[in-house]
């Protein structure tokens, strides 16, 4: 839109401004000349009735005085009253008018003056006798009267049509207003080259802006004058790089902060002052989806924070105070810490930082369930070291073969503890990463013939069918720690060989791979329930206690099994039926 532009409204503004003064000076001017034609008639026609009553009165000469009105008149009509009945017309008109004008001297008051009274009149007046005036033609009078001893004899009368005195004004006028009028056009073309050239370099910053505004800083807006126009180019130039060098500063900030959220363990969520979620980070989200997949993600109405969350964050904005809550959510524990955000002096809402503390709390677990069971592991070995003590003491022992038979089970009890503190040992070691594996080539079917052949006789006792199968063929090597092995496969078998009834079966499986060694060990006993599968590598760890009662060992076993295995790079894992049995398997690399 042309005049919602700065060109258009500038140009309007000028072309208004000059047309306005022009009409003002073509007024005063029109009126200026329009009365000063009518004043300089008057002034003219009264000198020149002064100068023909100033040459008929001292003219002795009639004709030649009157000769001289007449051409002292010009344009102008001259009537000459004598002795107030003479009356000459310089126009010589006819008869009929000759009356018609006399008798308008005579009967005019004012016309009349100059006869009777000696004044000099100027009047406008209609010079007929006519009551429809419509056709004649105005007139200008001017009359001076003739004096003959200070007393007036007579008069002369100049008239003259205001029209024809007009008829220059008018030339005037039109000329004033073609001179305006050219004026106006002139201030026009003028008016609006100059505001485009005023507004060009405004319309280069409009353009400038519009590219800033999409992001481009560097435009430039090029610097054409010197005046205020190019110190706000300057200026301008020197927003853009400010506001470059800043929004690359925001950016670096905001990327920093993004990439250190990111990477932070914990989850960091921030509310606004009404409780609605501005930014989260990945473990936030995960938080987040957590709770809508444990309220079931098919209800519409499920809220969008927890309510112990809710309530923390109302508590933290009323108290204006950091608070801590703990939240457990699908069977993992979370700690919030929450603390407000201030704008200024007024809170703006709260940031919340929530911590994963399921392994701390499962490790707490841990060490306390470990504490009990090592305390309950040694409490039956010292109350038996206790009592057969005390009988030694108090002599019920009367026969030397009651006495070496209680040595002998206090013997054997402390080889019970001594074995429970040196395997707690081991497996304090091997978690702590302190165990050297001594690895070397080893010939597999020979190792695993070595080590069933350790449990033969107790197999034997129990008529427990022992056996080795597989790829036993051919021979083939493995890089292990023989001892280490050996001391896994004992562990299984062991296991296998005291859970497992009468008649039953134990097998050890060897087979290989391109790249890996699978043992399995396999018996037909009790088995383990499922919802204790997950748990028999833990320490102390016993799927029964009443159906192991007599034949258990420390329970660390299999957790010394698991750890070694591992420390092999390899895998272990259990299968089992219950009343079917269970069946160990284990992979190694080559």
């Amino acid at each position: 839109m042309f005049w919602r532009s700065v060109v258009g409204k500038l140009w309007f503004t000028i072309l208004l401004l000059v047309t306005l003064v022009l009409f003002i000076l073509t007024i005063l001017l029109l009126q200026f000349f329009e009365n000063y034609h009518v004043v300089d008639a008057e002034n003219r026609l009264t000198k020149t009735a002064a100068k023909i009553s100033t040459i008929v009165q001292e003219t002795d000469d009639e004709k030649l005085g009157l000769s001289i009105a007449r051409e002292l008149a010009d344009q102008a009509s001259v009537v000459i009253v004598q002795d107030k009945d003479f009356y000459w017309h310089s126009t010589h008109p006819d008869e009929e008018n000759k009356k018609a004008i006399s008798a308008i001297v005579k009967q005019n008051d004012q016309l009349n003056q100059v006869v009777e009274k000696g004044k000099v009149i100027r009047e406008k007046m209609y010079m007929t006798t006519k009551k429809d005036t419509s056709d004649e033609p105005l007139m200008f009078v001017v009359g001076v009267p003739l004096m003959k001893d200070n007393k007036p004899t007579g008069g002369v009368y100049l008239y003259q049509s205001l029209s024809e005195i007009e008829e220059p004004a008018q030339y005037t006028t039109k000329f004033i207003l073609l001179a305006a009028g050219i004026a106006i056009i002139l201030t026009t073309i003028f008016a609006f080259f100059l505001s485009t050239r005023i507004t060009a370099p405004l319309r280069k910053m409009r353009q400038a802006a519009f590219e800033v505004t999409k992001g481009n800083f560097d435009t430039k807006v090029p610097i054409l004058t010197h005046d205020e126009i190019g110190e706000l180019a300057i200026a301008f130039n020197q927003m853009g790089r400010q506001l470059k060098f800043n929004l690359n500063a925001l950016n670096q900030e905001k990327e920093q902060l993004s990439s250190i959220l990111s990477s932070m363990a914990d989850g960091v969520i921030t509310f606004s002052r009404d409780g609605s979620i501005l930014i989260t980070n990945p473990p936030a989200e995960h938080f987040l989806q957590t709770w809508y997949y444990e309220q079931d993600v098919n209800n519409q109405q499920v809220p969008e924070l927890p309510a112990n969350v809710v309530h923390l964050f109302q508590t933290v904005v009323e108290t204006e105070t950091e608070r801590s809550a703990e939240l457990k959510i699908q069977g993992k524990t979370w700690v919030i810490l929450m603390s407000p955000l201030y704008n200024q002096t007024k809170i703006r809402g709260a940031v919340a930082v929530l911590r994963d503390m399921s392994e701390e709390r499962k490790l707490d677990k841990s060490r306390k369930d470990f504490i009990a069971n090592v305390s309950h592991e040694l409490r039956t070995p010292i109350s038996m070291l206790q009592g057969y003590s005390e009988a030694i003491i108090d002599d019920i022992a009367s026969t030397d073969e009651e006495k070496k038979e209680i040595a002998q089970v206090i013997y054997d009890e402390s080889l019970r503890m001594g074995r429970l503190v040196n395997e707690l040992l081991d497996l304090a070691r091997m978690e702590a990463g302190h165990v050297q594996l001594h690895l070397e080539s080893v010939a597999m079917v020979e190792f695993t013939e070595r080590v069933l052949r350790k449990f033969q006789g107790l197999a034997k006792e129990k008529h427990i069918k022992l056996s080795l199968n597989g790829k036993i063929e051919d021979e083939f090597e493995a890089m292990i720690d023989s001892d280490r092995m050996e001391q896994v496969l004992t562990n299984l078998i062991d296991n296998a060989i005291r859970h497992t009834d009468d008649y039953g079966e134990v097998k050890l499986h060897l087979d290989k791979s391109q790249s890996e060694i699978h043992l399995s060990v396999q018996d037909t006993g009790a088995g383990i329930p499922k919802e204790d599968l997950p748990f028999v590598f833990e320490r102390f760890y016993k799927a029964d206690k009443a159906r192991t009662r007599g034949k258990s060992g420390t329970g660390l076993g299999l957790a010394i099994a698991k750890n070694i295995v591992e420390a092999h790079q390899g895998i272990i894992a259990v299968e089992s039926e219950l009343n079917e049995g269970t069946t160990f398997f284990i992979k190694l690399p080559k």
